[in-house]
């Protein structure tokens, strides 16, 4: 029981007195997941919606699809990642291994076929007389499309927030593209995983309380989004 108060006294003394590595930790984690959600949205969202109000040979099997997609293992695609940018790999000219860069294009993948599917559920979700009624009150495609888009909002956000909580807090992808260089691409879930590994359970611990508290915000956020809008 001491062992654990001690490392939690640790943890908040390192939280509070802002220590320049917790911080690096904590900025890096945030600021590639940021833009490797940012860039699945925009490739998802759109995608989701077009599969959820078609009607197309395959739709099913490519729901199913996407749907499964959503539990591949974060280390499997780090493993896939790593064959497409290593040196031997399609894009190793590009030089991304073990960079930011690197992790954002892992995270992009894990992220995508999830929204993806979230977006066609959301959508499928919209009762189908939203569109007839827009039609029938003279929408266009662009418009009715809008109007589903509208009705399926709240759906729609809580896909990105769970896109963006699968892979702030993913492991394998991480640690086999970005290498998890001090300073550098150690996000909070690779330096948990490794503090603890070496003992240093306090500083795991601390890196832990702020990868919760920056899941509590996101919640909070899409909360506080759901009510305004």
């Amino acid at each position: 029981m001491n062992y654990l108060l001690e490392a939690f006294y640790e943890a908040i003394h390192l939280i509070f007195s802002l220590d320049p590595e917790v911080l690096n930790i904590a900025a890096t984690s945030v600021y590639v997941s940021a833009i490797a959600i940012v860039f699945a949205s925009v490739t998802a969202v759109p995608l989701g919606f077009i599969v959820g109000i078609s009607q197309f040979y395959g739709r099913g099997t490519l729901i199913t699809l996407l749907n499964t997609s959503m539990a591949i293992p974060t280390v499997v695609i780090g493993l896939l990642g790593y064959a497409l940018i290593s040196r031997q790999g399609l894009l190793g000219d590009w030089n991304l291994l073990f960079t930011p860069q690197a992790m954002m294009l892992g995270q992009y993948i894990l992220a995508t076929p999830m929204i993806m599917a979230l977006t066609v559920s959301a959508t499928q979700g919209v009762d189908p007389r939203v569109r007839k009624t827009a039609i029938v009150l003279g929408a266009n495609s662009f418009q009715s499309a809008m109007t589903i888009l509208s009705e399926a909002r709240f759906a729609l956000m809580a896909a990105i927030i769970s896109g963006f909580g699968r892979i702030i807090g993913e492991v394998g992808a991480s640690m086999m593209l970005g290498g998890n260089i001090k300073g550098y691409t150690r996000n909070l879930a690779t330096a948990i995983a490794l503090e603890t590994s070496k003992g240093e359970f306090g500083f795991g611990l601390a890196l832990g309380l702020i990868l919760l508290a920056i899941a509590l915000f996101i919640n909070m956020l899409l909360r506080f989004l759901q009510q305004k809008v």
